[in-house]
């Protein structure tokens, strides 16, 4: 099953505090809304989505806790993008300055893009609202993103002001210049 999109155009326009309370409502879906307002309703992953996301979570996590760089965000983490979207990615990492500077209210999104995001793509997903997506990231000020793609075996790289790089089953994955040290291995993963 894949992701449903509503536009609300002829009932509403949803105000962030509106998305928001919708989201408290409904807690057992993922919800993400557009820039243009439009409602995305996530159904769940199958279990092995399921299984890579908790893998690429946990490992981004121990790298995070020896670090002390940042903070890792599990897929639950809405994030409100410059934009306006509200975005849930897989994995997200934003650097603790940025976190000690915003000084966000602990209840309801953050108010901002994250540093680095990574979104799997499960067997259900379409590619191309997911490439949509990663740009959209990018455009926002996500500095580095991986698009994790098992079905064909590649991940498409998205960095700050430049060109999406794609690699063919790569073993691992830096971390670069935004996760100094930080390496994915993909082994089971692609």
């Amino acid at each position: 099953m894949t992701a449903v999109t509503l536009n609300l155009d002829a009932v509403t326009t949803l105000t962030h505090e509106q998305f928001w309370q919708l989201s408290l409502t409904n807690r057992d879906i993922r919800l993400e809304l557009t820039a243009q307002g439009e409602l995305i309703v996530m159904p769940p992953t199958g279990w092995e989505s399921g299984k890579h996301n908790a893998n690429l979570t946990t490992d981004l996590n121990i790298w995070t806790r020896k670090a002390n760089t940042g903070v890792a965000f599990d897929s639950s983490t809405g994030f409100t993008l410059p934009n306006g979207a509200v975005r849930s990615p897989d994995v997200a990492w934003v650097a603790s300055e940025r976190l000690i500077a915003l000084n966000p209210d602990p209840e309801g999104f953050l108010p901002l893009a994250p540093d680095f995001v990574i979104e799997l793509r499960s067997a259900t997903d379409r590619l191309k609202p997911l490439q949509e997506k990663m740009r959209e990231y990018q455009a926002n000020g996500v500095r580095l993103g991986w698009l994790l793609n098992p079905q064909d075996h590649t991940v498409e790289i998205y960095r700050a002001g430049k060109e999406v790089e794609v690699l063919k089953s790569p073993k691992s994955l830096s971390g670069e210049d935004v996760l100094p040290g930080f390496v994915l291995e993909l082994e089971g993963i692609l």
